[in-house]
């Protein structure tokens, strides 16, 4: 039977890749997917990997019916046996109900791929349907670390460095990215807690066992 999969994670463990991995192994046994996207870090139009592999894709603009835009290309004569979603956490709610169409209405396999929380710990919207509507859902294996060694559960905005709790819930940024501009990074949930980034416990020299500790 056909499935709606919602692959989840935090930043940094593997989810692209592991899209672009499904992918070329239906390509390889002659299938043909429909990739969709959101503001990839590539560009639009972009499936990328942090490994540096990119493939072209369909941009998901706001709005976009994605099940009217399969039933198009199929009309069409376009063979479509399979969807693939990278970014699904910026789908408006909406059209994770149309995936779930997509499953139902089309028998397709739609595995969709994206983190659950933004970085004030808030569930995406798309994320939260997702978790809602899916038959199944697969947390990624590859564990991200926080720069303390730590297992990583949540996603960091950062500005220079430091860590912000404010602002709107989507701007593309990357892990990658220098410290004056607005980046991301991963933290465990007590660092996060702590809003402390790499970057400052690099200046303050200290070790994990050292860290402050908040009091009341």
């Amino acid at each position: 039977m056909p499935e709606l999969v919602f692959f989840s994670g935090t930043m940094d463990c593997g989810k692209s890749t592991l899209a672009l991995q499904i992918g070329h192994n239906r390509s390889a046994r002659g299938l043909q997917g429909v990739i969709f996207t959101r503001d990839d870090r590539a560009g639009e139009g972009k499936l990328s990997s942090r490994l540096g592999l990119v493939t072209e894709a369909v941009e998901a603009a706001p709005e976009m019916d994605l099940y009217g835009y399969l039933v198009g290309r199929m009309s069409h004569g376009g063979r479509v046996d399979h969807v693939i979603v990278d970014e699904a956490q910026f789908l408006d709610p909406a059209q994770v109900d149309q995936l779930a169409r997509i499953v139902d209405d089309l028998g397709l396999d739609v595995f969709a791929f994206g983190i659950t929380t933004d970085f004030r710990t808030k569930l995406f919207p798309g994320s939260q349907r997702l978790i809602e509507l899916a038959d199944r859902i697969e947390t990624l294996q590859v564990e991200a670390m926080c720069w303390c060694g730590a297992r990583a559960t949540h996603n960091a905005r950062t500005v220079g460095g430091e860590m912000v709790v404010e602002g709107a819930q989507v701007v593309v940024g990357d892990v990658d990215r220098s410290p004056e501009e607005i980046g991301y990074e991963v933290l465990c949930r007590s660092h996060h807690r702590r809003r402390m980034t790499s970057a400052l416990a690099h200046a303050a020299a200290l070790s994990p066992d050292t860290l402050p500790v908040e009091t009341d």
